[in-house]
């Protein structure tokens, strides 16, 4: 019986083709829970959610990110840092259906069209606790291929059930609006990104974010008022005793058309005065400080620093630490989603494709820091070169710089390396030797005449050495062969033979002499 990764029986081994989360009117519209959105409130949506009711946090979350430029920028920057990696994908053994099944499945990856947009949507996770993505499959040339990977919502599901909390998401549909149906198996990728031990519903960044939202904008709502009252003048109009219902008309229109358009006409028996409204910097600054506070809070929970919301333009290091988040992070959400990858997406199209019993490859993402690579490959460098110690595996160098096995009968860089040193020695000689007999050539006019001298082409030899091989393939055993040769040999024509060592010979007593 085969089963999925939480314990379930798959009852096909063939794909669904068929979209599931198709829309519906829950899609459509929001209940827009930030509009007056207040402790109260908020606290309640929590409670919601931590009995399994996640939609109207789905919806909260969601609206966090628009409004609060900050939380959309910090939660970017979080994901594009993912996102941004490059990957590749490693055989499970150096085996040829091993190595032919990962080289399938990049091209499979290729093959999807919003590779790097379900990538966004999968860590998605990271600020929302889950995401899930529907796999649309497609059959070309007699294979199974992942054509798209649909993002749903997180609305759209429901940890709640009648006896207790779920782990796995239930979806909501027409059919079952309150407790929703289980997700069939193989069909949806549900990446997790635990931020803290306990309930997928809690897990996410923009849970602990939340308060710090609402904080935030009661301060920028204060901040408003606060700019309205004391950022422009208070204009009060006088008027006479005895003055008519008209003329009073008339001074409140000029005192409202001044605030707008800062001109009016009164008649020289009104009086308009602008107060100026006494205030220190100190309580102005306070508004912008607390607004500050909140976008470091945010800053430390989602990028793990405050670069982002304090770094001075021009001070050092400080662009940097901005740009960048930590880097535990990042290898924490790149270890979580490659793991995803692999057991739910890589995992059941080798089964579909190659049968249960094959071996899934992984799927590796380059996350290493360019100075920590620099780093080991140094401490390598001087246990190999200067302590001299050989018990170090090519596999654990392989996984350990994100190197993939060459292929058969590929040049290695060592290979190419060695080659290139060996045609720079032979060419250096070459030139040398090439060199030498030219001025040797001109000191003895008579080497002429023997350098002109023929040998034998070696080719010339072929008639005999056809005639052995042709023995050997007719011979039984080793000393059957032997003995044919040793029997054929005064039938061999050994007339070229002769002249080749004739010729050779007389040269090089010819030579001898010269050189003396």
């Amino acid at each position: 019986m085969l089963v999925d990764r939480f314990g379930r029986e798959i009852k096909s081994n063939k794909p669904i083709l068929e979209t599931i989360t198709v829309q519906t009117i829950r899609d459509r519209y929001s209940t827009y829970p930030s509009y007056g959105l207040t402790p109260q409130r908020l606290a309640r949506i929590f409670k919601e959610a931590d009995q399994g009711d996640i939609v109207r946090q789905a919806e909260l979350f969601e609206e966090m990110e628009e409004k609060d430029t900050h939380l959309g920028g910090c939660l970017q920057t979080r994901r594009l840092a993912v996102a941004g990696l490059e990957w590749e994908i490693i055989p499970t053994s150096s085996s040829t259906e091993d190595v032919k099944i990962a080289e399938a499945a990049k091209e499979m990856i290729e093959y999807i069209e919003n590779w790097e947009d379900a990538i966004l949507d999968m860590l998605d996770a990271v600020g929302k606790g889950f995401s899930v993505c529907e796999i649309i499959y497609e059959v070309a040339e007699n294979k199974i291929w992942i054509k798209e990977l649909k993002w749903v919502h997180q609305k759209r599901f429901t940890f709640n059930s009648p006896d207790a909390l779920l782990e796995v998401p239930r979806l909501l549909t027409d059919d079952a609006p309150v407790w929703g149906e289980e997700l069939i198996p193989n069909k949806f990728i549900i990446h997790k990104s635990k931020a803290r031990s306990g309930t997928t519903a809690r897990g996410g960044l923009l849970r602990p974010c939340a308060y710090m939202y609402l904080f935030k904008n009661y301060d920028i709502k204060d901040w408003l008022i606060f700019n309205e009252l004391f950022s422009v003048p208070m204009r009060v109009g006088k008027y006479q005793q005895g003055a008519t219902p008209e003329e009073i008309d008339k001074l409140k229109e000029a005192v409202f058309n001044l605030a707008v358009d800062a001109a009016a006409v009164i008649s020289d028996s009104t009086i308009i005065e602008l107060l100026e409204a006494k205030s220190t910097s100190n309580n102005a600054d306070t508004f912008l400080k607390f607004a500050e506070f909140c976008d470091k809070a945010i800053s430390k929970a989602v990028l793990g620093h405050t670069g982002s919301a304090e770094g001075t333009p021009g001070k050092l290091g400080h662009e940097e630490q901005a740009r960048l988040i930590r880097q535990d992070l990042l290898e924490s959400d790149a270890k979580a989603l490659q793991k995803t990858i692999k057991f739910q997406l890589l995992a059941p199209w080798v089964r579909f494709n190659y049968g249960p019993d094959k071996g899934v490859p992984q799927f590796k993402f380059h996350f290493e820091s360019p100075e920590d690579i620099e780093k080991v490959a140094k401490v390598y460098g001087i246990l190999v070169k200067d302590v001299g110690y050989d018990r170090i595996g090519i596999k654990h160098i392989q996984e350990r710089f994100g190197i993939p096995e060459p292929k058969a009968g590929e040049e290695t860089i060592g290979q190419s390396r060695i080659t290139q040193a060996n045609t720079a020695t032979m060419i250096n000689t070459s030139a040398k030797a090439d060199n030498t007999i030219d001025i040797f050539r001109k000191l003895f006019p008579d080497q002429i005449a023997v350098d002109d001298i023929k040998i034998p082409n070696p080719g010339q030899l072929d008639p005999i050495i056809e005639q052995i091989i042709i023995l050997i393939k007719n011979g039984n055993t080793y000393d059957e062969i032997l003995a044919d040769i040793v029997t054929a040999y005064p039938s061999l024509d050994m007339t070229k033979i002769e002249q080749a060592i004739q010729k050779a010979i007389f040269i090089n007593e010819v030579w001898g002499r010269l050189n003396a």
